[in-house]
Order: structure tokens, then sequence, then C-alpha cells
């Protein structure tokens, strides 16, 4: 049968491909006991979704294509020896009999104490093989609690796997950076929630807001993902599917139509110059950065070392992190922004949820400074760092002055530790400071006082001042860039900055949308740091803008206040 869903677009681009239902069934086990006289079903129950899962695993691999990458392969022969191994093939099934558990309990109670072990391993290559084992266990999983097989995967290598899930946190994206995906759709989750944004960041089609997709999709129906206009085309017919293979020939054709632009300055048409710096997650997306053609890293969110893991990581491993990516650019700005943990970026699991609003609770600059000992570790690593490039350190969700003072304070004081060790720094690093919170627009010149530059986050801001959790769907339709309030708020920040000499730039998602180039422009702004996927679509827009004319355009859109003819004129702006 096929059908269409509507969702919310938040990676551009068309793909096609299978789906790969991806599950979070070992948080949904439940514990009972099973009856004495029903105890040996239960261990057959066990054997069989086990032998149901190698058979899945065995069916996977005789369809791997010629050309395949060996990894592929690899990748399925580890999950069957895990599987095999008797901590996971045996030793649940005495756990059944000795403690009368059901299967899915048995099975996942093993699985933790081994990935606990995995835990205490220094290598980080052999500690990160903890997530093998549980994708593993997960397929047994979804054999016992009545999984779907997948169907006979894509063949052609146009025909990719499509991650189908209920919900993905960020950690979870950061993950499948690994993995090779054709795109990701996922029933719940708003366009500017990090999930969304680290989904962008992969440069592959993506959809949130679906409601029923991992309901109603069978692990293995062809799906085709259009993130343009965020419609999910499941089990398409031929004249269909024939029409959207045409639009990803198109779409690969503008695509290196604006490679050409790489090595483009970027200026407007009266040639005033505009700076294009990228965002980044993990060190390995430099290589994105300097393809790109970007100016430097306008925004490196930390934060993502700190996910899918139980410990924090160490100063050595930060500030090897830190170095490789201030080398890599080779002189040109890096952006660091301490760490910005909270609300939908959990450390350690979902703790964060258990706050009564983790948006507003205990996150970012807030909690690095209920944490100065982790603090004081993070700010050594960067400033260590600061030694092999030009770095920069961003402060996120600042909203007072005293939250300024204390971080300078432990800058300074971190500055001292490593003058005791006699370890080389910049002793002239920029301290920056994100605008995310309408009380930071409101009250600029307190930040402009004690800081070297100012970083607008859109995201934060728009969702503060609109009261829009920008994580849930049911309220997403009410995120909107062009409500009057935020508007205003961001052409202050722009305006008060540039008269007061200071560096400002905006790094939230309004940076990456070309819908904004032309009305950011006329509003001041003169430095943008987006997705590196994004730069150089927003880099041909600049060239083509006369910045006289939408300086008068910008001015007209934020003077209004009737949201019909608000699109209007920025339709208009954008002709």
């Amino acid at each position: 049968m096929n059908f269409v869903l509507h969702g919310y677009a938040v990676s551009g681009g068309i793909t096609v491909g299978y789906a790969h239902l991806v599950s979070t069934a070992r948080l949904e086990v439940a514990h009972y006991e099973v009856e004495p006289a029903a105890v040996e079903a239960e261990v057959e129950r066990f054997d069989r979704a086990m032998a149901a899962a190698q058979e899945e695993l065995r069916e996977l691999k005789g369809h791997i294509a010629a050309d395949a990458p060996k990894e592929f392969e690899a990748f399925l022969d580890l999950h069957g020896m895990i599987l095999n191994d008797s901590a996971l093939a045996v030793i649940p099934r005495e756990l059944i009999r000795s403690r009368r558990a059901n299967a899915e309990w048995a099975l996942v109670q093993q699985m933790e104490r081994l990935t606990e072990r995995f835990d205490e391993i220094e290598d980080p290559y052999l500690r990160e093989r903890k997530h093998d084992v549980e994708h593993a266990v997960e397929r047994v999983l979804k054999a016992l609690m009545g999984g779907q097989k997948m169907a006979e995967p894509a063949v052609s290598e146009e025909q990719k796997l499509i991650v189908v899930a209920h919900d993905l946190s960020p950690a979870d994206m950061i993950l499948f950076k690994r993995h090779r995906f054709g795109g990701f759709v996922t029933d719940v989750g708003g366009v500017t929630s990090h999930t969304a944004i680290v989904a962008r960041s992969l440069g592959i089609p993506a959809i949130v807001g679906l409601h029923h997709a991992f309901q109603t999709i069978s692990e293995g129906e062809m799906l085709i993902v259009d993130g343009e206009r965020g419609l999910l085309i499941v089990n398409p017919d031929p004249v269909v599917l024939a029409e959207y293979r045409e639009r990803q020939a198109e779409l690969k054709a503008e695509r290196q139509r604006l490679k050409r632009l790489k090595k483009t300055r970027s200026a407007t048409q009266d040639g005033t110059p505009i700076e294009l710096f990228a965002n980044i997650e993990l060190p390995q997306d430099t290589a994105e950065v300097l393809d790109s053609g970007a100016e430097g890293v306008g925004l490196f969110r930390t934060e993502f070392m700190f996910l899918n893991r139980k410990d924090l990581p160490s100063e050595e491993e930060q500030f090897e992190a830190y170095r490789q990516v201030a080398e890599s650019l080779k002189g040109r700005p890096v952006v660091l922004r301490t760490l910005d943990v909270g609300a939908d970026k959990a450390m350690n699991g979902d703790e964060a949820h258990t706050m009564p609003n983790p948006a507003m609770g205990l996150r970012a600059i807030r909690f690095c400074l209920a944490e100065p000992q982790m603090f004081l570790t993070q700010l050594r690593a960067i400033l260590r760092a600061s030694h092999y490039g030009t770095v920069r350190i961003l402060l996120p969700m600042v909203a007072h002055a005293h939250e300024i003072d204390q971080t300078l304070t432990l800058i300074q004081q971190a500055k001292s530790q490593l003058e005791e060790r006699g370890q080389p720094y910049d002793r002239s690093v920029q301290v920056g400071g994100m605008i995310e919170i309408p009380a930071a627009a409101l009250a600029l010149q307190i930040f402009m006082r004690r800081l070297h530059f100012l970083s607008i986050g859109t995201n934060d801001l728009i969702q503060y001042t609109l009261a829009i959790d920008r994580t849930d769907d049911a309220v997403a339709h009410l995120y909107d860039p062009l409500h009057p309030a935020v508007l205003t708020l961001v052409a202050n920040t722009i305006q008060t900055a540039t008269r007061g000499g200071m560096p400002i730039a905006v790094c939230g998602e309004m940076a990456g949308d070309v819908q904004f180039t032309r009305l950011l422009l006329g509003l001041g702004l003169r430095n943008l740091s987006m997705h590196p996927s994004q730069l150089l679509p927003i880099k041909e827009r600049i060239l083509h803008t006369n910045l006289s004319e939408v300086q008068a355009g910008a001015q007209r859109v934020l003077r209004n206040t009737d949201p019909a003819k608000t699109r209007d004129l920025l339709a208009r702006l954008n002709s």
C-alpha cells in the first residue's frame, strides 16, 4: 500500500531508500515472573529470538552489494559474534531459569552488566564497542517483542537505508554520523531541536513531526524522503518514483554548480565583505568546513564530546580534540562554545528530563558554574589548544553579569594553573557570549563591557521569546522567526553591537536559511555561521544581493506587524 505522511523538513534534498526501523526497545522492557511450568517455554522463546536475529544478519550479509564498503560486512560479522558469545547466548537462559524471569528482562540485565565493563576500558575504540553490543541486543529484543524481519534491502547504491524512529536524541544522531544512511525520519521533534540540527550537519534529507511513521511503516519498505517539502512517500508507484529520480538528478547538478563558488570571495554586489563561518559538532567535521570554503569555525558545539558515555572526557582527550580542530583550520578562527548540556542534550542518559522544565533549568553556563572543577578542566583544554591556532571561547546562555564575571575568574584560574605547569596558551584569547535569552538582548551593554564578541543563537532566542519548546512537535507550528518581537530583538542586538564596535555574528539556524539571508544583511549583519552544507547556497544569495536595496526592504519587514504582510515583504526582498 502506498501513502504519504506530512512532517517538518529539517534537512533538504531527496533520497530514495528502504526503511530501517530504530527503536528504543530496551527502554521499554518490563520485568515479570514466569510461571514454573512455563520457564522452559520462555527459554525456547529466547532461543527463537536469538536464532531470528542471527538469520536476519545472514540475510543482510547476503544482500550486500559487491561495491559496498568492507566495513558493512565486518559490522554484520561483529554483531553475529556478539550474539554467539556465551555472555549473551547462555547466561540470559540461566537467568530465566534461576529467576523465573521473562526473556527480555534477562537479556537486558546481562547486556547492562557487559556494557558496564566496556566503560572501564581505557582504549577509546574498544570502549565504543559497547554500542555494538547494545545494537545487537536491540535486534533480539525486536524479535522478542514482535518486531518484523527486514525485507529485502536495496541492491543499488542509489537506494539507501532510511532510519525511521519515534524519536532520536542528539546523542543518537551523533552515533549515526558513523554510518552511511540515506535519510532520517521521526514521529516527534521540532525543526530547530538539537536532533534536527545534527541531522542537518549530516547533509542528508530528514523530516521530523510525522506522528505515525514508526507505527505504520514496516522494515524494508521503499521510501522517498522529500527533505524540501517535508513529505515521506511510502511504497511510491513507478510514476512518482521516476519523477523523484529526475528531481534527485537536478539537485545533484545544482550542488555541483554551487561548488564553483567555493573560492569566490563572499561579498555583496556593492563590494561589502560578508564573513561566512561553519558550525560543527565533532573534530572530524573540519574536512567539510575546509571543503565548503568557510573562513573558519563560528561554532564548535563541544558538548557532543560529552554524550554517549558515562564518564567525563579528560583534559587530555578534550585538548587533543580541540587542538586537532585548531591545527586543521591552519590559522582560521575557531570559536569553541563551552559545554552546553541540559534540555534535549542530556549527559549520562535522560536525567535532565526529570527537571520540571529542563529548557529553563540547570543547563549551559549555569551547569558549568555549578560544576567548577569540570568547567576548569574544559577551560584548561581550550586554552592549551589556543597555542595551536586562532581559538576563541564562547559562553552559552548568559543572562547575568555575575555569570560572566565568575567565568572570567575561572578562565584566569585556568591560565594560572597552566602557567604553574609550564604549558603554553594564547594569553590574548578572546571570550564571547551567546545572545539567546531575551534578557541578554535587552541588556546588551552588560555583556559588551565584559566580552570581546557576541553571537546570536536564534534557535533559543526564538524559543524563549515565544515560550515554545523547540523539541515539541505539538507547538512546532508556533515557532516563528518572523514574529515581530523576535525580529525586534535580533535587529536591536545587531544595531547596538555594531554601533559599539562589538563584533557580532548569528550562529543559529536563521544564518543557514537562505530565505533570511537578505533580511539579516539588511539589518546590518556581516558575519554568519552555519552548517558547511548550507554555506554555498548562502554565499550565492549574498553575491546576488544589493545592500542598499535590502536595507530598505529589511526596515519595511521590521516595521510591519501583520504576519501575512510580513511574509509578503520577505518574498519581495528575496525576489
